[in-house]
Formats: C-alpha cells, structure tokens, sequence
C-alpha cells in the first residue's frame, strides 16, 4: 500500500512489481475518483498536468515511503518535471537530500504548460514563489507554470537526444521559447545520442523478415525485396526501391513525403510508404493518395502502423527517406543504415550526428560517409539528394553497395550512449 499527499487529503495506491527485461520494474495503481490513468487516453487529455503531476507525487512517495535511495533519479520529458522541483523544495527534507536527478527532454515542443493548481495538489504551495522567472514561470505566459522549465532549473543534469539539437534548442526556434533557460544553464547541459535496440534491429537473426543477411553476404537484402514486393503486389522489376516509415505530421515533414512519392515514380522508382497520422487533414489526404495510387504497381501507401511490416520494408528497401522539419535525434535513418538501406535525410537534430552527405561531407573520410544530405525545406533540396543517391544506384551498383555496407559499419546501440550516462551518473551523484 501507498499513501499520497494530495490537496491536502492523502490517496491511497497500490503497487506492483514485475521483471520487464530482467529489470525489476514497480507499477502504481492510484484508487481514486480522478481516475488519473484510466480514462481512454495517454496523452492529450485535458487533466494532463495534474494527471503527471500525481505521478511524480506519487513516484517520490513510493521511494519515500519503501526507504528506496537511488544515487541519481533519471526523468523524461516534462511529464516528470515536477520530480526535481519536488525532490529539492520537500522530499531533501525528509531524508532524501542525496538524490540527484538527471533531466532528459526528448521534445523541447510540448512543455506542460499550465495553471497554479498544481502547486496547491502536490504541496508545494507558494504560487508567488514558484511564478519568478529563474523558477517554474513560463517564459511567455507570466501566470503560467512551466513544468519543463521547472524540470531544467533544478535538476542536477540535463540532456536532450543528440549533441546537435541541444545546439538547435539554445540558439534556434527549437527550443521553443526555453533558449535563454538553457543559455543559464548550459554548464550543465548537452546532447547524448539516442541509440536503437540491436537484439530488435538485426538482420542476422530478425524473426520478421524471410531472410537473414549481413554486411559480408547482402544477397538475403535482395530476396528481401523480393518478398516485399510480392506481399505488397509491386511489379518484380530491377529497379531501387525507396521507402519511408514515420509518422505523417508536420514534424517529419510531411509535403516533402508527398513529394518523395511523386519524384520516386518519375525517376521510374518504386516506393512503399508505411505510416500513420493523427491529424484528420493529413490522414484524408493520404488516403485519397491510396486511392488515387492503387492501380500504380510500382507504388504501395500502408497507413496505420505494423511492425511486422516495418521490418521488413528496411530489410527490403534500397534507400529510405527522412525529410525531417524538426528531429530531436531520430530513429528510422539509424535503423536503415544497420539493414543497408541508405538514408536521405534533411540536415536536422539528430540527422545531422547519424548521416554523413557521400558526395559533400568535408568532416568525414570518404569511407565514413554513409548517406545523403540535404539542407532546405522545399521540394528542390529532396529532389536534388533523391537523385544523386538514385544515380548512384543506376550508374554504379558497386559504389552504391560500398555505401550501404559503409552505413552497416557503423554502431548505432546504445553501447556508446550507455558509457555517456554511466559517466554522467556519476559525476552528478558527487556533487
């Protein structure tokens, strides 16, 4: 049992506890008439913040209360934005003073932004207080609290999910008005990359897809494609296949998807598309795309998501695309280049860490190089980069398989981005 402070009253919980990957993993069930967690939605519902609010209440509680001390406490996103600020303003006081938290923000655009009622649920009180500026304050509502805000103020260490959009969140619109927090802090702020799951993302031994390959033997890339164009009734032609897999909404660029189909087909290409979006606008016009592009044997529009599927369009693409707008790290260009499927990314976030520009890159040997770049976000720039890397696969198939066993070469685990948070867990639990 669990006993949350909560305006004043207490809520009672009840926790579980499971082995998730060998790791031992606690679960709070609260009993309440709020119905925080159980209400047919994960995000986006109108109670967000004191919704999360209560799960950092009641996460502190739990460690409280079960005489747990971990060295350092590692939050994400400004869901849990709240566990610094609470941690440092009541819980040092109660025997927790030796905790360190570090803050990592994987999107600096949805903030928690808010009213004061949190303040008087959580106990925290003191609305004057927590409405200055080097505080909780929203940085452009005065009578707002942040709790992203509040998050990078007092934790003891923050990171955002590549080394170059924690650059793009100081100095650029992407940082969605925290620029100047993060320009006070910048002594404890800066990019770790995200890395993927290689026991998931591996052709080696992918339970999804027919057949297995490595960088040393890519024939099983072939029959892959093979078995992708007869699932999704394409035409059985030598011709590069171009995909994209994502999500259809302004952040990944989604008039640039649009296009990518449509100059894949006029450079006699063929493309899969697999991706879902939330916003009706965009998901009726991808449809009415399906439509439109259903008799085309060259082309095939999955809207919806299936990881199945997923894999084994990366298993059988030649070339995938990520045009970007906003990309804090990115997964989906770190997972093509590990299936040898090379990727053509807008200059962004995380994009700019992973892929390296093969014809232009001046930083990287041309051995290192692994992909293609592009700068702008307008039809021209895509189609520029699309054609140099669809040149390179109908002018010169070994130079183009170079660059696909060039991309596998690398190490995109989170072997690296591990030793990066070992060494700053223990930096932070000295201080």
């Amino acid at each position: 049992d669990l006993y949350v402070p909560w305006y004043g009253g207490v809520i009672h919980c009840s926790v579980y506890c499971g082995w998730v990957y060998g790791r031992l993993c606690f679960f709070i069930q609260p009993h309440s008439q709020d119905k925080f967690f159980n209400q047919g939605c994960y995000y986006g519902c109108v109670d967000d913040n004191i919704r999360f609010a209560f799960f950092s209440k009641a996460a502190l509680e739990f460690l409280l209360q079960s005489n747990k001390r971990p060295d350092v406490i590692h939050c994400h996103d400004w869901q849990t934005g709240l566990v610094p600020v609470m941690l440092f303003e009541i819980y040092k006081y109660q025997g927790m003073e030796k905790q360190r938290v570090c803050y990592t923000i994987h999107n600096f655009k949805h903030q928690g932004i808010g009213g004061s009622d949190v303040l008087w649920a959580t106990g925290l009180h003191r609305e004057e207080y927590y409405l200055q500026y080097d505080r909780l304050r929203d940085n452009f509502n005065p009578f707002a609290l942040n709790f992203m805000k509040g998050g990078i103020v007092y934790s003891n260490y923050v990171t955002t999910v590549s080394p170059h959009h924690a650059w793009e969140a100081r100095y650029t619109e992407f940082g969605y008005g925290l620029g100047h927090t993060l320009e006070r802090h910048q002594d404890k702020f800066s990019g770790v990359l995200n890395g993927i799951d290689y026991d998931v993302w591996n052709p080696e031994n992918d339970r999804y897809i027919p057949h297995a390959y490595t960088k040393d033997d890519l024939a099983g890339k072939a029959q892959n494609k093979q078995a992708l164009r007869e699932r999704l009734l394409l035409r059985d032609v030598d011709r590069p296949l171009v995909c994209f897999i994502g999500r259809l909404d302004e952040q990944k660029g989604v008039h640039l998807v649009h296009h990518a189909i449509y100059h894949a087909l006029q450079r006699s290409a063929q493309f899969v598309l697999l991706g879902a979006a939330t916003e009706a606008g965009i998901n009726d016009h991808f449809w009415h795309e399906k439509q439109f592009l259903n008799d085309n044997p060259d082309v095939h529009l999955e809207l919806g998501f299936n990881e199945e599927l997923s894999h084994l369009i990366y298993a059988g693409a030649d070339l995938i695309v990520v045009p970007s707008h906003y990309e804090p790290c990115g997964l989906t260009q770190m997972i093509g280049l590990r299936y040898g499927t090379v990727p053509i990314v807008r200059s962004v976030g995380g994009l700019v860490n992973t892929v390296f520009d093969r014809d232009y890159d001046e930083k990287h040997l041309p051995e290192e190089r692994n992909g293609y770049v592009f700068y702008e976000t307008d039809a021209t720039a895509l189609e520029s980069a699309m054609d140099r890397a669809l040149n390179l696969w109908y002018d010169n198939p070994p130079e183009f398989r170079q660059l696909q066993l060039q991309g596998m070469n690398y190490d995109y685990s989170w072997n690296y981005p591990g030793k990066d948070y070992l060494e700053l867990y223990d930096r932070i639990r000295h201080k």
